[in-house]
């Protein structure tokens, strides 16, 4: 018992008990079993020893439980089982009295069992005697009792499966925990049946592997800049290995790459002062052409002393404009733009407005020369 514990350990993915199916007892099924109860309470009751209602309603009950059985038990083996049973609960209970409703009560058991509804979206694999006899589309179709067994119903539209790489090294070395979607479908049932034990696991776990050797190929840049490669990449690789099985994987779509937070933190890191340095140099760009377009600005203005003065009347008014404030500025300022020389011919009037001032200095200048003061 330990060993067997053991084994089960080592194993992943160890299939467990799974009950199998030989046909599909549905609604349908059950429709015909009610009508195979009405003729044999017909013929009981024309032909029969005995046409008791009460044993007529309890046979019939039977017979519908039996297809409740064949619900949760579609075998062949439990169609001759259920049927056995009945015939000899109705013998030791009836003495035989109920015939005719047990003879169309089996019938009818073996026959609804038989009858099999397909949808529009489905295909049937049948293998008849163990071997494969045809692939069945939608509809209803007849199986032969006990010869034919249904091997599965194929759904053939676009599934999606969700697989996940955790803890994969990239090429640089960087862990990363990966999710993808893969988008597939069946194009021939009868190869994804009997080719392989589990398609859709198959396709689950190789398309897990193919990201994962997909990660170890490329650097951590590539994963996060060219997903549609990678998913093109991927797809092609499981696309070779699912073919054989009737399989045809229609598109990798990379949903989710997550990196170590510490790495996450210096790429910001990084990209921020990426974003910095490109700032700058767009900036220092911008200044040379300001610069040129300023030097082109002044060729026009040097000739055309009206149209700068018209230019520094509405930098003046502009200003006020935005500032909402109160400029003062000398009424010659606007002559010729040059703020300098107006202010230092204004310092000079000052000067000139003291005479008295001048001359002190002047005469002190002179006592000092004679090497007297006065």
């Amino acid at each position: 018992m330990n060993l067997m514990h053991n084994r089960e350990e080592r194993v992943k993915n160890m299939k467990g008990f799974k009950i199998q199916k030989d046909f599909h007892y549905s609604s349908v099924s059950f429709l015909f079993l009610g009508l195979f109860i009405m003729a044999g309470y017909f013929f009981q009751v024309n032909y029969g020893v005995s046409s008791e209602l009460m044993p007529i309603v309890k046979i019939s009950g039977a017979i519908l439980g039996a297809g409740v059985v064949l619900t949760v038990l579609p075998l062949w083996s439990m169609v001759i089982f259920v049927i056995i049973a009945l015939q000899l609960n109705v013998i030791a209970l009836f003495e035989g009295s109920y015939l005719w409703l047990m003879l169309t009560g089996s019938a009818g058991i073996v026959i609804s069992a038989s009858i099999q509804l397909v949808y529009q979206w489905d295909k049937v694999v049948i293998l008849r005697a163990g071997k494969f006899k045809k692939v069945h589309g939608p509809g209803l179709f007849f199986l032969i009792p006990l010869l034919d067994r249904i091997a599965a119903f194929v759904d053939t539209r676009i599934r999606v499966t969700d697989f996940t790489a955790e803890k994969t090294l990239t090429n640089d070395t960087v862990p990363v925990h990966v999710d993808a979607l893969a988008f597939w479908m069946i194009w021939e049932p009868k190869q994804a049946v009997l080719e392989v034990e589990d398609y859709f696991e198959a396709v689950s776990l190789s398309g897990q592997t193919a990201l994962r050797d997909a990660i170890g190929k490329h650097k951590l840049a590539t994963l996060l800049a060219e997903r549609e490669e990678l998913g093109n990449e991927i797809q092609q690789k499981l696309d070779a290995k699912t073919n054989p099985w009737g399989i045809t994987i229609l598109s990798i779509e990379i949903t989710e790459i997550i990196i170590p937070k510490e790495l996450e933190d210096a790429m910001s890191k990084q990209a921020q002062a990426e974003r910095e340095k490109k700032s700058r140099v767009i900036l220092g760009e911008a200044e040379v052409e300001v610069a040129a377009k300023f030097e082109e600005a002044s060729l026009k203005y040097s000739g055309n002393p009206t149209a700068l003065q018209l230019r520094a009347m509405n930098m003046v008014y502009e200003g006020l404009k935005q500032n909402n404030s109160l400029m003062l500025m000398p009424s010659s300022a606007l002559d010729n733009m040059n703020l300098g020389a107006v202010m230092g011919t204004a310092a000079l009037n000052k000067v000139k407005d003291l005479p008295g001032q001048v001359k002190n200095k002047e005469t002190v200048h002179e006592d000092k020369e004679t090497g007297g003061e006065k």
